[in-house]
């Protein structure tokens, strides 16, 4: 296993086709000069032992040499030792309502962002907790099983949207039934279910299946995202809004926050509701939840040390650049035998 630190630098591998550029631009200029100057036979009696492969192989040798000091920079790394570490935390599954009411403006930069930036920060806060991702809308999907590694969580979190599910809605009920395949200990109890929603339920029977996941040792804690007095869904086209999402009769739709059924959702499972308006508030009540809890005790498989793998490249790229500085452009008598390019000595 491997990964990169810097990848910032891969953009200097860009000289490499400048260097190309150039000198293809040089040797056009060369030949127009020496055009000018004699004919092809007069120029080869005058200068027998220029050779252009040669020249090629040098700006070949070049470029490797720019392409293998760029790799030193990006800094590659290989994992040497994978152990199998045992900790301790809890199971949390979050689940993120990706539909269209979540688009709202109301609290910035909208719901939906905001929401990411929730779990975001509640991910980070975390020491050895496993969690997993939910995505719903009309259906629930299943976005990322359970995990402790969190770089890949927040991955797959950056990348939900809007349009990642077909049907529209809001169904909390299929979050809540999804979650429950989630977990898998059965002997397990301590269980964390986090949905963060506006709280519109288009179903309706949210509540009776969190009271179902109760009894299945599942504790809920949700988290409201978006303002009581509501506002308009923008329809937008390359981040500028068109227009505002209307109903049947034409009026713009005003989508609120609904605080009561995440509030009565949160109550059945002996949970609790957090207002999202404030990050911070959010992630400190949620790690004083999961501070109380009991915690499992698991295995978790992990690299446990990179090396850093730089200095092949920077040794090799310093290598070729002596060897081009070195190497010469006129012909060899090996290369005259070869005569690669049909040329009359």
């Amino acid at each position: 296993m491997f990964r990169l630190d810097e990848k910032i630098w891969f953009w200097t591998l860009l000289v490499i086709p400048v260097i190309i550029l150039l000198f293809i631009l040089l040797q056009i200029w060369r030949r127009s000069a020496q055009k000018k100057f004699a004919d092809s036979s007069l120029l080869r009696r005058l200068s027998p032992n220029q050779s252009i492969f040669k020249s090629i192989l040098k700006v070949l040798v070049l470029c490797g040499a720019f392409g293998c000091l760029s790799l030193a920079l990006v800094n590659p790394k290989i994992g040497t030792k994978l152990e199998t570490v045992r900790s301790q935390g809890v199971d949390i599954v979050f689940a993120v309502d990706v539909s269209k009411s979540m688009l709202a403006e109301d609290i910035a930069p909208n719901r939906l962002e905001k929401s990411k930036q929730l779990v975001r920060e509640i991910i980070n806060s975390l020491a050895s907790d496993r969690v997993g991702i939910i995505a719903y809308a009309g259906k629930a999907f299943p976005q990322l099983p359970i995990t402790t590694d969190y770089a890949s969580a927040k991955m797959f979190l950056q990348n939900m949207n809007t349009d990642m599910l077909s049907s529209q809605g809001t169904a909390i009920h299929e979050a809540i039934q999804l979650a429950k395949t989630y977990y898998d200990d059965e002997e397990q109890t301590n269980r964390i279910l986090i949905i963060i929603s506006d709280g519109e339920d288009h179903e309706g029977d949210a509540v009776d299946v969190a009271e179902e996941a109760q009894e299945e040792g599942i504790r809920i804690l949700t988290i409201g995202v978006g303002d009581e007095k509501g506002g308009p869904i923008p329809i937008k086209r390359n981040g500028i809004i068109l227009n505002y999402k209307k109903d049947r009769n034409g009026e713009t739709v005003i989508t609120r926050l609904n605080e009561t059924t995440l509030k009565e959702i949160a109550e059945e499972t002996d949970g609790l509701y957090v207002n999202g308006s404030n990050t911070s508030e959010v992630v400190d009540t949620i790690k004083d939840v999961l501070d109380k809890m009991d915690k499992k005790e698991f295995e978790s498989k992990q690299i446990a040390d990179f090396k850093d793998q730089f200095q092949w490249f920077l040794g090799l790229g310093i290598l070729l650049l002596f060897i081009d500085i070195f190497f010469l452009e006129r012909k060899t008598e090996w290369l005259k035998k070869l005569n690669l390019f049909n040329e009359n000595f």
